[in-house]
Formats: C-alpha cells, structure tokens, sequence
C-alpha cells in the first residue's frame, strides 16, 4: 500500500461514478450495538462524502433515518451508501445487528464482494459473532474482522483474538497491534507495512517512529501473522524457515489472495466514534477487496450477458415501489425492459442511485453498480434479473427464517378491513422474514416475525405508511376435546307442521378411539331400517355437532356408528336424517366423560452449550418436557435441547431464550401431538372460552 495516499472525491450517491474500475459493495455486519452505522458515519466523513460523521444520539446520521429507527435507536433496516475514495467507488451495505432484523442482511450479502464484519473485544460477543462469520462463510463471502471501541479496551488484543478465534472457521489473522500511553490506545502498528502511527480525532492518522517499547512485541505479532499466512504459501514458508525477511508486496500480496480466497479472516483495529483506524480500513478494502467479475463467478452467473440481483424491497408513498439490486453483468440502460423468473417482463422506470433513504435519478447502471430501480411490481428480493430475454440462472439466495412469534391482529377501525390486507402484502414484500397467516379454525389473522420488536416495528410501519391501527391480540390456541367413555343413543326428530312433517330416527354407538384417529363414521343398517340414501346425511349431522362438542370445542378421536332406526314414507328426508344425527350426539356425548385435549408442539431448541441449565429451566416453567439433547451439527460449542411443550406455553418463548443466551437463542417447532388437559388449567381455559363467547 502506498502510503502517500489520502482521501479524495466526494458524494458517490451525488457525484456519480469517479473511478475507472468498477465499484465495489461492502457489507457492514455485526452483533447488535456492535458500531456497524456509526462506522458507516466514520467512512463517509473520511472519504469525503459528508462533512461531519453524524450520530445515533443525535439522530442525525446518514443511515437510520426511518421514524421507527430514531424512535428505538436501531438499525431496522438496510443502510446503503456510495462513496468515492481515491477514485475508487464504493458502496457500502450497512445490515441491521439485531437477530430480529437479520434476513434483511442476509439477501443483502449475496449482493456484495466482501464484509467488514465490526465486533466489539468481548468473550461474551462471541456466540453472536459466531452466527455471522457461519453465515459468511456458508456462502462463501471473504470478510474481515473490525475490532472496534479500541478506546475502550481492557484485555490485550494477544488475548482478545485466541478467544474470538472460535466464533471464526477461518484463521483470525491480526494485521495490527495497538500502541498503549498510560492505559489508552494512543495508536497503532500495521504489521504489514511495519509502519506505527498515532490516532487524531477524526482525522487522518500520523506516521510516527515505532516505539522502542513495543518494537519486541511487533516483531513477535508480525511473524505470528506471517505464519498464517505461510500455511498457504509455500514460498513463504520456505522464507520464514530461512530467516529471510519476506518483502513487503509479497506479503500484501498473500494477504489479498487469501482474503479474496476465503481462507484467512483479518483483522484490523480501530474506534468508529473517534473516527479511528477508518483509512486503515478503507485501505486495506481497496487494495484487497475482490471486484465484482469475481463476484459473479462465485455467485454461478460470470458468463453471463447481463444479471442484477435484488435484494432489498421499498414502497415509498410517493414513488410507488423500488426495487435496489446489485449489477453483476451487463450495463442497464435508463428505462430498460427486465426479465425476471419464468419470464416476467418489467419495464423500469428509471433507474437511481441510494444514500440511506434518499434516492436520486441517474444514468444506465455498469456492473459493479448499487442501484435502486423503480416500478418493477412483479420482482421480488432475492431473484435475478436480466436485460436479455429468457432471463438468467436465478442465484441462490437464503430462505426466510422460520417465524418466532406471532400476534393476533384485531381492527380499531372496521372500514380498514380491505385496506389491511394490501398494506401487510407490502410490508411482506419489504421484509420477508415477516409473514401473514389467515387462520380459518381460529378465525384470526395472524402476524409472524421474527421476535417482539420485529413486530413492533411492522405495526408502526403500519400505522405511519398507511395510517392503519391495529390491536394486538393474543394468538388464539385450537383446543379439541375428544372422550373417554362409551354410549348407545336413541335419538328421534319428529315435527309436524301442517303438510309434509318431518321425521327421522337413529340409533348411534359412540365410542372413544386412540389419538390421531380424527372422526371415523360407520354404518351397520340392516333390513332396510333407514334407507341408504338418507345415511350421508345422518352422517352430515353427526360431524355438523361435532364441530363444538360439549365442552365447546371441535372433537377428535371418536367413532360413531349408526346400528339402526326407522323412517316415514312421506315425512322422512335428508334434513329430518341430518337433524336426528346431531340430536344423538348433542345427547350422547356428555354421557361419554368428555376430556379437554391441547396441542404439543416438538420444539428443537438450538444454544450456545453454556446456556443449557437456563434453558432447561425455561422449558420447565413452560410445562415443557425435555427429550434430550445433542451437539449442534457444524456449530462448536452449541447444543439443539429437542423438547414437548404445549402451544399455549408457546408464547414470548423466543424472548426467555435470548434473554437467557445474549440475544442468539433460536428455536423451530411443528404440531406433534394432543394432550389431556385437566384440573385448574382446563377450568381456566373452559372460563375464558365461555366469557368470550358470552
């Protein structure tokens, strides 16, 4: 690196493109509060695209403009932005920390060449981080580490990285050692250039002579990075077994190779808030970071005559929808005709480039490009897209997470009623990891996201962009009620009323059945008793009452079968057959010994292995019952505890489990079985039913 360098150009949202190569797309990612969106303030202002970094308190930063992230300060969504360094452009991609809000980077990181993944120097960070470098490196994404809030460090960084080492399954290559005044990181060494230099708030920082005191310390740093980097050079290695100082170029060399290779992880220094060790970085992303040809090629589409990937879904209230996409191939003319999956056409209309949420038009869009593409209403995020008929090999993108919770959703206002459907189908297509769910056997409208202010944050988003108000409900859980006991029933429907009467008798065994058997209906009529004609519609009445039994909910696991009756030549009919039916069971089945039956849910509950005392206490408190546990595949020192807990116990589980494992506790589950209900919980839920039915 040449290091008379110093940053120039300004706006890249404003100024267009600088560069002649082709830009680059960064993903800012981390643990929550890790600095990710005060980093990005930091890089702006170095690279000269805004005057001053802004900041979360003030609300007054670039990114995080959304009424609902100044409210909660929190990013809650994408922060994109461009910017022009040394004629260079880039585009940085700054992902929310929050778990809540990680499918949102998760589609935005298929889009980009390279992450800086910020993390602050805390063992207790590292499940979280653990999370993040997986999902990075199951999709192949080179990446380095920002160790930010080097202000505030209190263990050596010699420490530091051995025990953030087993969040990563790449080497942790540390390229800088800080240099300590009094307790304070007063600067830094980088090892690959062996130059020192000394922090200045917000600006650049100044080469200094290497510290005598620290000149033993370098030197030991420098050759543990040396090493790492040897494990996959040979040349290299022969060098350091020689004792042969390695050049410099040789050495930046291996570190762009094995950085754009995805085999080591770097990691730089610096604080974010005091705009430390930003130029450093910008540095090393413009030397090292692949560009996008390479992209491509990992992504399955590098012989393609033109592709685009979208990744991120907005309606704005004035603009109608865009659409923000990465070029990977191919120029975009202004007003260009797009094919998506299956052969969807869109004509877009016009073509933008993006700084947080502002939006401004530009020209035709160069791979490499960031860009936001307005009125595309049949593409969706995640799919790929083409300036070429028939389209392009759809990249391979990750699903939306399994939901975590879920809510009811009640109406203020009942003229909102056909308003509310389209507005969550669009929150929906914004956010993927939220969905909606019409729940017919309940009668309710479900929300699913990702956890509480996952959802919070889509009610507001509700309220403020479409001036919907909803109230929340809780999620209403589908009892049944099956029985225990045995009858044989008489039931007869006799009435006249002058003409035609209507008549119908039957005679029905009622019996219990093992779980899962549902309703099973049989006849054994003979001799002509009823008609077979007139038997489905006994049949109609028997199921019509089973839909509420006794205890007021559907009924499982019963048999009945009809052994006899009689008819009426003239009076008899289907609906004289269908009423007798449900008169039998309406008599029959309170002499059954009824029993209330609730749902069990299998729950496979995945946490660091630290965790599980907690977690088996929680499971308890639920009523849950443990059916054991083991490692988790291809996440070391983690666990999945496998585990039956009522769906009424189900609720805010999510929340127990990541305030019990710093935020990163996740769970999936699915209907299992039914279970007896009895004593004072089935009394508590028989009262509430019969008050809201009242």
């Amino acid at each position: 690196m040449a290091n008379s360098e110093t940053p120039k150009g300004g706006s890249g949202a404003q100024g267009g493109r600088v560069g002649v190569r082709p830009a680059r797309c960064i993903a800012l990612i981390g643990p929550f509060a890790s600095g990710k969106t005060t980093l990005l303030e930091a890089i702006l202002a170095r690279a000269g695209s805004i005057a001053k970094p802004g900041s979360i308190a003030a609300k007054s930063t670039v990114g995080d403009t959304s009424p609902e992230a100044r409210d909660h300060a929190m990013s809650v969504g994408l922060n994109v932005a461009d910017v022009n360094f040394l004629d260079d452009v880039f585009t940085f991609i700054d992902c929310p920390g929050s778990v809540e809000f990680a499918h949102e980077g998760a589609l935005a990181l298929q889009a980009c060449d390279a992450a800086v993944v910020v993390c602050e120097p805390d063992v207790r960070r590292v499940p979280a981080l653990q999370m993040i470098l997986k999902r990075l490196e199951d999709i192949g994404l080179p990446h380095l580490l920002f160790l930010n809030k080097i202000d505030s460090f209190t263990t050596p960084v010699r420490e530091i990285i051995p025990s953030l080492q087993p969040a990563s399954a790449k080497p942790l290559v540390l390229r800088q050692i800080p240099i300590w005044e009094n307790g304070i990181a007063t600067g830094f060494v980088d090892l690959a250039s062996e130059r020192a230099y000394v922090y200045r708030e917000h600006a650049e920082s100044k080469i200094i002579e290497l510290p005598s005191v620290i000149a033993e310390r370098e030197k030991e740093a420098r050759f543990e990075m040396l090493e790492r980097l040897a494990d996959y050079d040979d040349a290299l290695m022969e060098q350091l077994l020689s004792d042969i100082p390695p050049p410099n170029d040789h050495v930046f060399s291996d570190l762009t190779k094995e950085l754009r290779e995805g085999l080591i992880c770097p990691v730089l220094l610096g604080s974010a808030e005091h705009g430390n060790g930003i130029l450093r970085l910008l540095k090393a992303l413009r030397h090292e970071a692949p560009f996008v040809e390479e992209t491509a090629r990992r992504l399955g589409v590098g012989e393609a005559k033109s592709a685009a990937y979208v990744f991120k879904s907005v309606h704005t209230k004035s603009g109608g929808k865009l659409s923000f996409a990465r070029v990977l191939a191919g120029d975009i003319p202004d007003s260009a005709t797009l094919y998506g999956p299956q052969g969807k056409e869109e004509r877009a209309a016009g073509i933008f480039s993006i700084r947080g949420e502002d939006t401004q038009k530009r020209g035709a869009a160069k791979p490499g490009d960031t860009i936001a593409l307005g009125r595309l209403e049949h593409i969706q995020s995640g799919e790929t897209i083409s300036t070429v008929k028939g389209g392009v090999a759809q990249i391979e993108t990750c699903a939306a997470p399994e939901a975590a919770l879920a809510i009811g959703l009640g109406l203020k206002d009942r003229k909102d009623e056909v308003k509310l459907s389209a507005a969550v189908a669009k929150l929906v297509e914004e956010d993927p990891s939220l969905s909606i769910e019409h729940n017919a056997e309940m009668h309710q409208i479900l929300l699913h996201g990702q956890g509480e202010m996952h959802i919070r944050v889509a009610l507001e988003r509700l309220q403020r962009k479409y001036g919907i108000e909803v109230v929340r409900e809780r999620r209403r859980i589908p009892y049944k009620e099956t029985i225990k006991g045995s009858t044989e029933v008489r039931a007869r429907h006799k009435k006249q009323s002058g003409g035609h009467g209507q008549f119908g008798d039957v005679k029905v065994t009622i019996t219990s059945l093992p779980r899962g058997s549902g309703v099973q209906f049989s006849e054994t009529i003979t001799g002509g008793a009823i008609p077979k004609n007139y038997i489905p519609s006994v049949e109609i009445g028997v199921r019509d009452y089973l839909t509420e039994g006794p205890l007021g909910f559907p009924v499982v696991d019963i048999g009945v079968t009809l052994t006899d009756g009689s008819f009426h030549a003239v009076d008899s009919s289907d609906m004289a057959f269908r009423q007798a039916g449900r008169l039998a069971m309406s008599e029959g089945l309170p002499k059954c010994t009824p029993v209330l039956l609730e749902p069990v849910m299998a729950v496979s509950i995945a946490v660091p292995s630290e965790a599980n005392a907690r977690i088996n206490g929680i499971i308890a408190q639920r009523r849950g019952q443990i059916l054991g546990f083991d490692a988790r595949q291809g996440w070391p020192g983690w666990d999945v505890i496998e585990a039956h807990i009522p769906a009424s116990e189900m609720d805010n589980l999510i929340i127990d489990l990541r305030s019990a494992t710093a935020g990163v506790g996740s769970f999936s589950s699915k209907f299992d079985h039914l279970s007896e209900l009895s004593g004072r919980l089935k009394d508590q839920v028989l009262a509430s039913t019969r008050e809201a039915a009242a």
